[in-house]
C-alpha cells in the first residue's frame, strides 16, 4: 500500500462511515447510571402519556360554547363549581354554565373542554366573570397527546440525554438495554515527550499535553478512557505498547509520529496492527494534514500529530465522528452556529483550512474573531470557543462574511 495518499475532508468522513462499525455488545443498566449510553432496540410507548386530559395553565376548565362572545367589554358570567387538586379525580361533572378551578397539569372534569387562563377571569365571590372566549381544546393536551401507547419512543442508536431518561421514566421504565461503552486506549509517542509530573524539563523535552487534552475529551464525551502512557521513538517498543493497549480498548489513540519524518514508522506499525489496515493516511486539511486512519479487525486506531493545537482540532473533526460511530450512535456532523467575521482570513483552494476563533456578541450580532498561531501553539486554542471551516474550493474570507462556526466541546 502506498501511504500519504492525501484525502478531502468529505472523503474521509464518507470512510468512515464505511469503515466503522459498531459495537455489537449489549448490557442491562439501570435507567439511572443510563446517560449518554446509546440504546440498543427500538424503545415503544406501553402507556398513553398523559393518561388522563390536562390543563397546560391555571385557569378554568369550561365548555368553550359557554365562553363564546365574552369579551373585556362584555364578559361572560359562569358559576364556580369546584377544585381540581393536584393528583387527584375530580369533584364531580362539569355542567352547563359552570367553571372548575384546575391548575397546571390538573385532570380537568368530564364534561369539560377547554380552560381559560386565570388572568382572563374575575371571581366575584363564586360568580366568575369571563373576559375572552375559548376554542375548544385550548390549553388542553389530550389523553396520548404527548405519547401514544404502542408509538415508537425512541430508535436504536439514540444517545440518552436527560430528556430521553425523562420519556423512558415516564413509561415507567428502570432498565434500559444499551451499547457497552468504547474503551478508548491511547499512547504519546516520541523521544520529548515527559511525564506531566516532571518537575525540571531537560532542553527540547515537553510534557504530555495530549495526554490530557484527548483523554479530557473522550471521557467528556462519555467514553471510558485509558491512558497507555508515553512511548520513545523506537519500533520494536511502540509496535509492542500499541498491540497490548488494542488488546484491552475497542478504539486506538496514538499521538504523534505521524509526520513523513526519517524517523517515522507509526504508520507502518499500525498498518501491521491488523487488517483492513490504513484506509486514511493524509487529508487535505490545516492544522492536521498528517493524519492516519486505520482499522485492526473491528477496531479503529487513530494516529494524531503531535502538535496539541493540531490534534485536538483533528480529534474534534473525526475523532468524534469514529467514537459515536463505534458505540453505535447514529452520528450526523452538525453546524452549530453562524458568526460573522472581523478580519479577512486567506485560504489556500484545494484545502480545507480550520481557524480558532475567540466569539464575542455586540448590538444582538455574533462575532468570530480569528486567533492566528502555528499549529503547535496550545495557547491559542486556550484563547478560542471554536473554529471557522473554510471550505476546500474557498480562497478564504471577507470581514463581515457570514462563517460556519465548530464549536469546542
Amino acid at each position: 500500500m502506498k501511504f500519504f495518499q492525501v484525502k478531502s475532508v468529505e472523503e474521509t468522513f464518507s470512510l468512515i462511515k464505511e469503515q466503522i462499525q459498531p459495537i455489537t455488545e449489549y448490557i442491562n443498566i439501570p435507567l439511572f447510571e443510563a446517560l449518554h449510553f446509546v440504546v440498543a432496540e427500538d424503545i415503544y410507548a406501553s402507556e398513553n402519556v398523559p393518561d388522563f386530559r390536562r390543563s397546560t395553565v391555571d385557569g378554568y376548565a369550561v365548555k368553550a360554547k359557554d365562553t363564546f362572545g365574552s369579551s373585556e367589554s362584555f364578559p361572560g358570567f359562569l358559576t364556580l363549581a369546584g377544585e381540581v387538586q393536584m393528583g387527584q379525580l375530580p369533584p364531580g361533572v362539569l355542567q352547563t354554565a359552570e367553571v372548575m378551578y384546575v391548575p397546571t397539569g390538573g385532570m380537568l372534569p368530564e364534561g369539560s373542554d377547554a380552560v381559560i387562563m386565570i388572568e382572563h377571569c374575575e371571581d366575584m365571590d363564586g360568580l366568575i366573570n369571563v373576559f375572552r372566549q375559548v376554542a375548544p381544546g385550548e390549553n388542553v393536551i389530550s389523553v396520548g397527546e404527548d405519547m401514544q401507547k404502542g408509538a415508537l419512543l425512541l430508535r436504536k442508536g439514540t444517545k440518552l440525554r436527560s430528556q430521553e431518561l425523562g420519556a423512558l421514566a415516564s413509561q415507567g421504565i428502570t432498565e434500559v438495554t444499551v451499547i457497552r461503552k468504547p474503551i478508548i486506549g491511547y499512547l504519546s509517542s516520541g523521544d520529548e515527550i515527559v511525564p506531566i509530573e516532571t518537575e525540571r524539563l531537560a532542553p527540547g523535552e515537553v510534557r504530555d499535553m495530549n495526554g490530557m487534552t484527548i483523554g479530557a475529551l473522550v471521557t467528556g464525551w462519555g467514553f471510558a478512557f485509558q491512558y497507555g502512557g508515553i512511548v520513545k521513538d523506537n519500533r520494536e517498543e511502540f509496535e509492542k505498547a500499541a498491540r497490548e493497549m488494542l488488546e484491552k480498548a475497542d478504539c486506538l489513540i496514538v499521538s504523534g509520529g505521524s509526520s513523513v519524518g526519517a524517523k517515522d514508522y507509526s504508520v507502518e506499525v499500525i498498518q501491521s496492527l491488523g487488517d483492513p489496515g490504513v484506509f486514511v493516511h493524509g487529508v487535505s486539511i490545516k492544522p492536521g494534514k498528517p493524519t492516519i486512519l486505520s482499522m485492526a479487525g473491528r477496531k479503529p486506531v487513530i494516529g494524531l500529530p503531535g502538535h496539541p493545537a493540531s490534534a485536538i482540532i483533528i480529534f474534534h473533526l473525526f475523532g468524534k465522528a469514529i467514537l459515536e460511530q463505534l458505540n453505535g450512535f447514529r452520528y450526523q456532523e452538525k453546524q452549530l452556529t453562524f458568526a460573522r467575521v472581523t478580519k479577512n482570513i486567506p485560504s489556500s483552494p484545494g484545502r480545507t483550512d480550520y481557524v480558532r476563533v475567540r466569539l464575542f456578541e455586540e448590538d444582538r450580532i455574533w462575532y468570530a474573531e480569528p486567533i492566528f498561531g502555528k499549529s503547535g501553539l496550545i495557547s491559542t486554542l486556550v484563547q478560542s470557543e471554536g473554529v471557522i471551516e473554510i471550505a476546500a474550493r474557498s480562497e478564504g474570507v471577507q470581514k463581515g462574511d457570514l462563517v460556519p462556526i465548530r464549536i469546542f466541546q
